[in-house]
């Protein structure tokens, strides 16, 4: 069954007075939580300067994509970095000395994120994630990854490991002298160990039709994602800014793990997408793919508790 979310007309009247339009005269005193539709470059003067723990950012990749009819063209690597360093300089007053930032691109993009990044930030790694969906190429390899790159501001930054362990299936599980598990649980649903996390993830899933976090929006990251990036790197009730939200995926999973949240996007449809998945984390606060406080594989849905 398509579960994709779509707004009805009455979604927007309702949620339409929820969003932030504007800054104050004097900006903001302090950090906002909530969705603004707005430019985030043009907007970021006006929030607090060290308020923010931790930074997601996914924008438009290096790839001429239209955005519910804002259009991002593709541009020379050299230009897309001079445009990336600008967005980073935009937004690095915001972090705090002991914050950490995520980027998000694709291989092409991975080129300019890092020349940028490593100018203003300390580049601590790569991530790259493996999408199940993408189309083949006759004359190429298929485009099956992509990267996310982990920044800090200093040497004194948050990384919680144990958050963010991968259950795994034990396929030959070694035992201890007594017999007893080594390094793993015996369950009814079979044989687990709690990994701990590497650069690279096999086990995400881009939202698809029959997920009810899905939406329209082209470039939309997954909530399981996103709250790895979210448990690693902040603690409740720390700020999470997201300066290019899309369908607000950032904004749900840090309010669904007890964080302050903040997006903003040019595009009033997706802001009033984010306020409507919002609303419905209410009632529906659990995040696919992460049960039992730890993350699990890819189809394995049916032995999570």
């Amino acid at each position: 069954m398509n579960r994709t979310l779509e707004l009805t007309d009455e979604d927007r009247s309702r949620l339409r007075p929820r969003l932030i339009r504007s800054a104050p005269a004097d900006g903001f005193s302090t950090f906002p939580q909530g969705t603004i539709h707005g430019d985030s470059i043009a907007l970021a003067p006006q929030l607090p300067i060290a308020s923010v723990d931790l930074l997601i950012l996914d924008p438009p990749y290096n790839l001429s994509k239209d955005f519910n009819g804002y259009r991002f063209a593709k541009r020379t690597v050299e230009d897309y970095t001079e445009w990336l360093d600008r967005v980073l300089a935009a937004f690095k007053p915001l972090l705090k000395p002991t914050a950490s930032l995520y980027i998000c691109g694709e291989w092409l993009t991975s080129a300019s994120i890092f020349i940028a990044a490593s100018k203003h930030f300390v580049v601590r790694n790569r991530i790259t994630w493996e999408r199940e969906k993408g189309r083949g190429a006759k004359s190429n390899w298929k485009n099956a990854s992509e990267d996310i790159w982990f920044c800090t501001v200093s040497n004194t930054y948050t990384f919680n490991v144990n958050a963010v362990k991968l259950r795994r299936r034990v396929v030959a599980p070694y035992r201890n002298r007594d017999g007893s598990p080594k390094d793993w649980k015996a369950t009814q649903q079979g044989n687990f160990r709690d990994t701990h996390p590497s650069n690279l993830w096999t086990d995400i899933t881009i939202p698809f039709w029959s997920m009810p976090e899905n939406t329209d929006h082209p470039t939309q990251k997954s909530e399981k994602l996103t709250a790895k990036l979210i448990l690693a790197s902040s603690h409740p009730g720390d700020v999470v800014f997201d300066p290019f939200q899309g369908s607000g995926t950032t904004s749900v999973v840090a309010k669904k793990l007890g964080r302050f949240y903040l997006g903003i996007d040019r595009n009033e449809e997706y802001c009033l997408l984010a306020e409507r998945r919002l609303e419905l984390s209410e009632t529906e606060p659990s995040i696919q793919g992460f049960a039992d406080g730890v993350f699990w594989e890819r189809n394995t849905l049916a032995i999570q508790p």
